[in-house]
């Protein structure tokens, strides 16, 4: 059967999340810092992500819980500092990977559907999409709370292909986390890309049946397959 649909993770696949991420918190950290906050920049940007990986990146009270563990409260002058500056960082930081929208053009042209699925809240996703001029392109973003449950479960990966009207084979499931991403799809059938361009943890081997350095490799990968498809 041939490819009829592209399903992307969103985070370190389409867009350079951690990039993002990092800048911002380091200018909420210096901001917090102006506005009295007796820390070390370094020591708070490290704590501020300790935190992040207990509860989770997207965790929107992360400011708030950093000043009661450091403060024992939480000043509002202060918070409302790292807010201000975070927003403002964010706004500046957030991209795309090269070649991304290229690649999902050149994906329209073909016919091929496209989608995300992703373990990011709702509107955290679709205000990525919004702020990337992405979110005229998909036909379909599953987020967290479409289903309750995050990748590698079957649910999401299940959602998005049950909108696209296709079976797990004719779709191609991309992404940069191989124990979310690649196990998610494959243990459904779906084909696999592994997104290494995005991946932060230094995977060997994402057990993924593709992996791309670039994401415009996409193109030469779902061609070949529908040429040889029957």
């Amino acid at each position: 059967m041939a490819i009829r649909a592209v399903i992307f993770d969103l985070d370190n696949t389409l867009v350079d999340f951690v990039k993002m991420k990092e800048a911002a918190v380091r200018r909420a950290v210096s901001e917090m810092i102006d506005a009295g906050l007796p820390m070390d920049e370094e020591a708070a940007y490290a704590k501020i992500f300790e935190i992040y990986n207990i509860q989770g990146w997207e965790y929107q009270l992360v400011f708030d819980e950093f000043l009661k563990e450091v403060l024992g409260y939480v000043d509002y002058k202060i918070l409302a500092a790292g807010v201000v500056g975070y927003r403002r960082a964010k706004e500046g930081a957030l991209s795309l990977f090269p070649h991304a929208t290229h690649t999902l053009i050149q994906l329209k042209f073909r016919g091929i559907q496209i989608g995300v699925v992703t373990d990011a809240p709702r509107l955290q996703a679709w205000t990525r999409l919004v702020e990337m001029n992405l979110h005229h392109l998909f036909d379909v973003v599953v987020a967290l709370e479409d289903t309750g449950v995050p990748k590698p479960a079957p649910e999401p990966f299940q959602e998005a292909l049950r909108r696209l009207g296709i079976q797990p084979h004719e779709a191609i499931m991309v992404g940069d986390w191989a124990e979310k991403d690649i196990v998610g799809g494959k243990q459904l059938g779906m084909i696999t890309v592994f997104a290494r361009y995005g991946d932060i943890f230094g995977t060997r081997d994402p057990g993924a049946d593709y992996v791309v350095d670039d994401i415009a490799e996409l193109l030469e990968i779902v061609d070949r397959l529908n040429t040889t498809a029957p």
